[in-house]
C-alpha cells in the first residue's frame, strides 16, 4: 500500500473512529466490533494489509496500547472496592483458566492429533482474556463498580496463568517431562515478584512527581516511567502488565499505602491527573485503541477453515462453560445483570496470538494446527463478546441469563437482605396517618342519660349539635 494512500486510510480510521464511538451512545453497539471487522476486511478477508507489514512495530504498539490501558484503570481504582474484589477475582482467575484448559483441551483432543500434552497447550494458551478488550467494554456498560473491578483484575491477573503455564508445557513435551511443582512456584515468583517491583516504582515515582510538574512539557513523564518498569519486569522474566496495573493502582491510592516514614516527602492526597493531563491521556489511549483493535483484525489468520471451525465450537463450549464458573466465583450478593455481563466477556487478545507461534518457531510437530486453532478463537470469542454484550445489555437475552444465575441462587442474599431490612423497618412505623386520622375522628364518649328538662344544656355538650333549640 503507497505511503500516501496509508495516510489518508489512518485518517478515516479515526474519523470513523469517532463515528462510532457516537453510534454506540445511540445503539449500545460497541465500537470494537465495528473496528475489528474493518481490520477484518482490509486485513485477510482483501489482503490489503498483513502483520509483517508492520514488522517490529506492532507488538511494540500493541505492548503501548496494553500499558496505557492498564495504568489508567489503576490510577482510577481506590482501596476499598479493589479488596473487596480480590477474592472474587481469584476465584474466576483461576477457575476460568483451568476450565478453559479442559474444555479446549479436551476439544482440541478428540478432534485432533496434537495429543495430550499438545492439546492441553493449546487449552492453557487461551485460557486468559484481553485486558485492552474486557477493560474497554466493562467501561461501556452498567456494570456495578465491584463487578467491573473484578473483570478488569481478571484480565490482568490470567497473565500469571498464560505466561507460566504454556511455556512450562511446551518445555516439558521437548524434554518429554513435567514438573508441576517447579510450575507452580515460578508462577507464584511471576506474580509477587511483579506486583512488588510495581509498587516500590509507585513510591518512588510519587516523591519525584512533586518536582517533576514544575518543570514544562512533563505531561508524559508519569507514563513514560510505567514504561520503564513494565520494561524491566518483562526483562527479568516476570509479568508486565500486573507490574503496569500494580503501580497505577498503588499510586492512586499513595495516600493510604504510604508508609509513615515518607508521609513528608509524598503526596497525602491520592495522585490524580488534572484536567489537562486527563484530557490528553484520553485522547491518547483513544486514538490507541483504535489503531489496536483494527490491528487485531488484521492479525487474524484465516487458512484452514475445518480447524477454523474447530476454533468456533471451542468458542462456543467456552461461553458456555463460563456461566457455571461465573457462578460460583463471584460473591452472592452479586446481580443477574452483572454475572450476565461477567459471562459474556472472555475474548483472548495478541498474547495468546504470541503465545500460539512459539511452537511453530520451535519445531513442535502440530504447531501449525495449534496457531490456526487460535487464531480462530481469538477471532471468534472478540466477536461473540461484542455481540453478546451488547445483547445483554439491550435484548432478552440479559433475561435468559439472569433467569439461569436466579435459579442457581445468585442475588437471592441480596434480596432477602432487603427484605429483612424492610420488615425491620416496618416493625418500627408509626401508625399510618389515615388510620390515626380514623381514631381522632372516632373518639369514644361517656353515654349520658335522656333528659328532657335541659335541652339548652344537651345542646351545648352534644358537639354532633348544631346549638339551636
Amino acid at each position: 500500500m503507497p505511503t500516501a494512500l496509508t495516510i489518508v486510510f489512518v485518517g478515516c480510521t479515526i474519523f470513523l473512529s469517532h463515528y462510532f464511538a457516537s453510534l454506540f451512545v445511540r445503539t449500545k453497539i460497541p465500537d470494537v466490533l465495528w473496528l475489528f471487522t474493518l481490520g477484518l476486511i482490509i486485513g485477510p478477508l482483501c489482503g490489503w494489509a498483513r502483520p509483517e507489514y508492520f514488522g517490529a512495530v506492532g507488538p511494540v504498539f500493541t505492548t503501548i496500547t496494553l500499558i496505557f490501558i492498564l495504568f489508567e484503570s489503576g490510577i482510577d481504582q481506590r482501596l476499598e472496592p479493589f479488596i473487596s474484589s480480590l477474592s472474587g477475582t481469584a476465584k474466576i482467575t483461576t477457575y476460568n483458566f483451568v476450565g478453559t484448559c479442559l474444555v479446549a483441551g479436551a476439544l482440541s483432543y478428540f478432534f485432533t492429533d496434537l495429543g495430550f500434552l499438545r492439546s492441553l497447550m493449546l487449552g492453557s494458551i487461551v485460557g486468559g482474556t484481553s485486558s485492552a478488550v474486557v477493560t474497554t467494554l466493562a467501561r461501556q456498560f452498567p456494570l456495578t463498580q465491584r463487578s467491573r473491578t473484578i473483570l478488569i483484575l481478571e484480565s490482568a491477573f490470567s497473565d500469571v496463568y498464560t505466561l507460566g503455564v504454556p511455556l512450562t508445557l511446551l518445555t516439558a513435551y521437548k524434554v518429554g517431562r513435567l514438573d508441576v511443582a517447579f510450575m507452580t512456584g515460578q508462577m507464584i515468583a511471576a506474580f509477587l515478584l511483579a506486583a512488588m517491583l510495581g509498587i516500590a516504582g509507585a513510591f518512588g515515582w510519587s516523591i519525584l512527581l512533586k518536582q517533576m510538574r514544575t518543570l514544562q512539557n512533563t505531561v508524559f513523564t508519569t507514563p513514560a516511567f510505567v514504561f520503564v518498569i513494565y520494561g524491566i519486569v518483562e526483562i527479568l522474566g516476570y509479568s508486565g502488565p500486573i507490574a503496569a496495573l500494580a503501580f497505577g493502582i498503588t499510586l492512586g491510592n499513595i495516600d493510604v499505602l504510604g508508609p509513615p516514614i515518607m508521609k513528608n516527602v509524598i503526596s497525602r492526597t491520592p495522585i490524580s491527573l488534572n484536567d489537562h493531563e486527563r484530557a490528553f491521556f484520553s485522547e491518547a489511549v483513544f486514538l490507541l485503541r483504535t489503531f489496536f483493535f483494527v490491528y487485531i483484525g488484521i492479525s487474524v489468520r484465516l487458512q484452514d477453515w475445518w480447524l477454523f471451525s474447530l476454533g468456533a465450537i471451542i468458542t462456543g463450549a467456552l461461553f458456555l462453560a463460563r456461566i457455571p464458573i461465573v457462578r460460583i466465583s463471584v460473591p452472592k450478593d452479586t446481580t443477574p445483570k452483572d454475572a450476565a455481563f461477567m459471562a459474556a466477556m472472555i475474548p483472548k487478545g495478541l498474547g495468546a496470538a504470541v503465545l500460539a507461534s512459539l511452537p511453530v518457531q520451535q519445531g513442535v510437530p502440530g504447531g501449525e494446527v495449534i496457531q490456526s486453532i487460535v487464531f480462530s478463537i481469538i477471532l471468534c470469542t472478540t466477536l461473540f463478546t461484542t455481540i453478546l454484550t451488547f445483547l445483554v445489555d439491550k435484548t432478552a437475552v440479559s433475561g435468559v441469563y439472569s433467569w439461569i444465575f436466579r435459579t442457581s441462587g445468585l442475588g437471592r442474599e441480596k434480596a432477602e437482605g432487603h427484605k429483612d431490612a424492610e420488615d425491620a423497618a416496618g416493625k418500627d412505623k408509626p401508625p399510618a396517618p389515615e388510620a390515626a386520622h380514623r381514631k381522632k375522628r372516632r373518639p369514644k364518649r361517656k353515654k349520658q342519660p335522656k333528659s328532657t328538662a335541659e335541652p339548652q344544656q344537651d345542646a351545648k355538650t352534644d358537639p354532633d349539635k348544631d346549638g339551636t333549640t
